[in-house]
């Protein structure tokens, strides 16, 4: 237990009623999971206001309520702490109760639209391979040394992210990637932080279902380099037409990465096949198992943040060139008649974009290129027919499925795919509601050697239907299917 007061420095308070010298167990911000002793952190959300469980949580045995607005009637064994914006108060309050552990590791945060899974993973294990101990906070899993941790938001909050945290420290962890949302920014998840350094990867069409405008979607993640220290560096992506905006106002090292563009870490591709990629990084040739152009791209990056880690070039390169990307990242199979199964995350108009450049240019002749894609309900309804316009214009065939309908009707969103479609893309498209009669149909489609891509989920083992996660693995699907053919 600690004394209250002890992780108040830095709180802006506008009014304390009662003591600030008393015990307190831990830090909650949902009410359900209070226990005496508890503090609880009253926080207006988008969906729900904590204050309306201030009562509850003092039923439960919470003894330090935080708020932006005292309720009317107080109780006098409680202490209320009224501040001005609670999520930024339990951020800053939850790294003081669980050690300051960012002050004790080398921590580097990564933000963009696509690709952050990618370059956090590479990180961690490039990292790994240099003989450190190491964490990883991602979209796919979290990691704590050698232990591995299921991930449930791309950015925990700030309770749990700064718990996660102070378990790598104990571990033994030296250096932390973590994948940096829009969300957890505009939240506040991540402020109190010391980052080590930051990496802008890229930024295009997403989450306007809560950011409202690209602007505002913008303002967030430059917010996260405005807010990094001296100390640290800022990477970017100059080839990205925002990326040197994102380092505009920041008080960080600047430094920059590239293959157009003049750049710190300056990139060439010199082949992209399907066996990886040979690239100049900085007039030094290498070759690596990753594919395609937005890869050459994430390589750059982790490189950049490696050197400016003070690792040695020759001994990260090595080590870089063998490591494969992120699971259900451009995760491929091939059938023994030669067919391409590709599964990929990509649930964004540029992402998917990048992906059917990619399979593009691994073609060597007549091959046709399939896709199935959905888009997730419950989210950004503007990119749906965007990226069913891209889907078409870079796809022999597609196929229209369900992703995560969440709450939606498939079928409703698979209109909103279909408004606003050319003539031509009209002619390429079948809808198939069920994803995996969709995935069936999509391999009976093709031929050998054709290239099948399965968009959306890439990793997930789930497909979430009115509120119920039911078992779904699109390369399981595609897996049993190619051994069907072979038999």
């Amino acid at each position: 237990m600690k004394e209250l007061q002890s992780i108040l420095f830095g709180v802006a308070l506008r009014e304390v009623v009662g003591s600030t010298k008393q015990l307190i167990n831990d830090i909650q911000i949902d009410s359900r999971k209070v226990t005496p002793s508890s503090v609880f952190v009253a926080i207006s959300g988008v969906q729900v206001d904590g204050h309306h469980f201030i009562d509850t949580a003092i039923e439960k045995g919470a003894t330090v309520i935080v708020c932006e607005k005292l309720p009317r009637v107080t109780v006098p064994v409680v202490t209320y702490l009224m501040v001005e914006n609670t999520s930024i108060a339990v951020a800053i309050m939850a790294h003081q109760f669980y050690n300051e552990p960012s002050n004790k590791i080398k921590l580097v945060g990564i933000t963009g639209t696509n690709g952050k899974t990618t370059a956090a993973t590479l990180l961690f294990k490039l990292f790994k391979g240099l003989g450190y101990t190491c964490g990883l906070i991602s979209t796919v899993e979290n990691h704590i040394a050698d232990t591995i941790v299921p991930a449930t938001h791309t950015t925990p909050d700030a309770i749990q992210l700064n718990a996660l945290l102070d378990k790598m420290v104990q571990a033994g962890c030296t250096h932390v990637f973590v994948e940096v949302s829009s969300h957890a920014i505009h939240q506040h998840r991540v402020t109190g932080l010391n980052f080590t350094g930051g990496v802008f990867t890229n930024i295009t069409h997403d989450h306007l279902d809560y950011h409202k405008t690209f602007e505002a979607y913008l303002d967030a993640k430059k917010a996260f380099f405005d807010h990094l220290p001296n100390a640290a560096f800022a990477i970017t992506n100059l080839d990205d037409k925002n990326g040197a905006q994102m380092l505009a106002d920041t008080k960080a090292n600047k430094l920059t990465y590239a293959l157009h563009a003049p750049a710190t870490y300056k990139g060439k591709i010199l082949e992209n096949q399907l066996h990886g990629l040979v690239l100049l990084v900085n007039e030094i040739e290498v070759h690596c198992r990753l594919i395609g152009i937005f890869n050459a791209y994430n390589f750059l990056a982790v490189y950049g943040v490696a050197i400016q880690l003070s690792e040695k070039s020759e001994e990260v390169l090595t080590i870089l060139s063998a490591l494969t990307g992120a699971e259900g990242r451009f995760d491929y199979i091939i059938g023994l008649d030669q067919r391409i199964g590709i599964v990929d995350y990509a649930h964004t108009p540029d992402a998917l974009e990048n992906v059917l450049t990619t399979i593009a240019k691994l073609r060597k002749g007549g091959e046709d290129v399939i896709t199935v894609v959905g888009c997730g309900g419950d989210r950004d309804k503007t990119k749906r027919p965007i990226m069913a316009q891209v889907a078409c214009d870079l796809s022999t065939k597609v196929f229209f499925t369900s992703d995560n309908p969440r709450s939606e009707d498939p079928n409703e969103i698979i209109k909103d795919m279909e408004q606003g479609l050319s003539s031509s893309a009209k002619r390429k498209y079948i809808n198939i509601v069920d994803r995996k009669e969709a995935i069936k149909a999509a391999v009976r489609f093709s031929k050998p050697g054709d290239i099948i891509l399965i968009a959306g989920k890439g990793h997930e083992k789930y497909q979430d239907i009115k509120g119920v996660k039911q078992h779904f693995d699109d390369k399981e699907v595609l897996q049993n299917l190619f051994n069907d053919l072979a038999k």
